[in-house]
């Protein structure tokens, strides 16, 4: 394998990254992409491996040996700090994050997404390595714009809805409304890393994904994944379109969105792995402002696609609108907008080119 060089044309080093939560859904793209374009070794930390399977077996593969699974789960092993030590670098995805859980288990959530964080960043902290850690979009809350009356001008204004990490204002919902339980709890983590990193020169990297979507993202309830549970948007209206039912908007379908394609995110993070100088110290939104669609517009789109890909014809009412109670349960809320600003990740890391139809339903 050719000699990677980094974005300033110096040589990079093989490393060994800790990698907390390999086998979900960015972690197992995320170890592809490691394995089959750079000499980089993983320590693949998860309980289940079942998404990074064929990059563990057989033995002959071309990276063997260099992908070393380890189930684990961080919550009370005492393992986790040994691993991290022999590491040049620790990644953290390791969460909660389906939506439908925020407000149904919202103590789950709050552990998931900061308790069981604590031990990382600070073993990261105290023996002087490096952190990735991965957070969410959803620590912006809701936009500025989504206060003023619906019919102002400025709801049309970049400066009250675009998102950027250094200026735009986190701003969730009341106590009770407990699906913001899952966006403190990161927003708390980041600061808590933030800290460290003023105070005790930790390296440390947060990655703000903004929709990023792909295969092996979630399951299709009592095909590939429990018959009970509620899975994000995309894979919601497949098992909708699936057992040929109507799709289910939430509040109609109002909520905007823009999607990413996970191989193109991933782009952005082995950019982050692989300049240290560049990415240290630094919140970076990763996600395609060019790709908004409405929850609606989603639902449109893929009804098209599949009546055209199955040949079957769409039903008479192919949507149904519900009310985010009926959906999720007491206590959801959710955010309007969803926009990144990518002036920081363009300056830093080199403009990133994500294909603008990530739904690939054009």
């Amino acid at each position: 394998m050719a000699t990677r060089m980094d974005l300033d044309g110096r040589p990079i080093k093989p490393m060994t990254i800790c990698m907390i939560g390999a086998g979900g859904f960015i972690g197992s793209h995320l170890c592809e992409k490691l394995m089959a374009e750079t000499p980089h070794k993983v320590l693949a930390l998860d309980v289940y491996s079942d998404k990074i399977k064929h990059l563990l077996e057989p033995d002959s593969l071309p990276w063997a040996g260099r992908i070393v699974f380890h189930r684990l789960n961080i919550k009370h092993d005492s393992r986790l700090e040994g691993l991290i030590k022999m590491a040049d670098l620790t990644i953290n995805l390791a969460a909660i994050c389906t939506p439908a859980d925020y407000n149904t288990r919202p103590l789950d959530t709050i552990y998931s997404n900061f308790i069981d964080a604590l031990p990382v960043v600070k073993y990261c902290s105290e023996n002087n390595k490096r952190l990735i850690h991965f957070s969410t979009c959803e620590v912006y809350g809701k936009t500025i714009g989504s206060f003023l009356p619906k019919d102002s001008p400025l709801r049309k204004d970049p400066a009250y809805y675009v998102l950027k990490e250094d200026t735009s204002p986190c701003i969730f919902g009341s106590i009770e409304k407990q699906r913001w339980s899952y966006a403190c709890a990161k927003q708390l983590i980041e600061r808590l890393i933030y800290a460290e990193g003023a105070e005790n020169g930790l390296d440390f990297t947060i990655v703000r994904p903004f929709n990023w979507i792909g295969p092996r993202m979630d399951f299709i309830p009592g095909i590939d994944g429990p018959s009970e549970g509620v899975p994000r948007v995309l894979a919601c209206f497949s098992n909708n379109l699936l057992r040929r039912e109507p799709l289910k908007l939430v509040d109609g379908g109002e909520s905007q969105r823009t999607f990413v394609y996970i191989k193109d995110a991933i782009e952005a993070v082995l950019l982050m792995i692989e300049n240290p100088d560049r990415a240290n110290g630094h919140i970076f939104n990763v996600g395609n402002p060019n790709n908004e669609v409405t929850v609606r517009q989603l639902a449109e789109m893929m009804t098209k696609v599949y009546a055209k890909v199955s040949g079957e014809p769409s039903l008479e009412s192919p949507t149904i609108d519900v009310s985010s109670k009926e959906f999720y349960g007491e206590g959801y809320d959710d955010s309007d907008k969803r926009i990144p600003d990518m002036t920081i990740i363009n300056r830093q890391l080199g403009r990133l080119e994500p294909q603008d139809n990530a739904l690939g339903l054009a």
